[in-house]
């Protein structure tokens, strides 16, 4: 088994990075869509919650399309 070179061991920190960063952005989407939910009733509660989920879903996208662009221009 070889050890990893730097480069590798370079995207798999970003990697961490990246997934830190999505974890967190995901965890303060959701508390914003449950404190909406918490203070609305009736329509207004479920548009906070397809928003929250259409954010969730934007936040989730977003950062898989970083780690693409970075793979790409890793590998190029």
């Amino acid at each position: 088994m070889r050890a990893p070179s730097s480069g590798e061991t370079d995207t798999r920190v970003r990697l961490a990075s990246r997934v830190l960063v999505t974890w967190v952005e995901l965890v303060a989407v959701g508390f914003a869509g449950a404190v909406f939910g918490e203070v609305a009733s009736g329509p207004p509660q479920l548009i906070g919650y397809l928003l929250t989920v259409l954010a969730l879903v934007g936040v989730f996208m977003y950062n898989v399309d970083r780690l693409i662009v970075e793979r790409v221009s890793d590998a190029g």
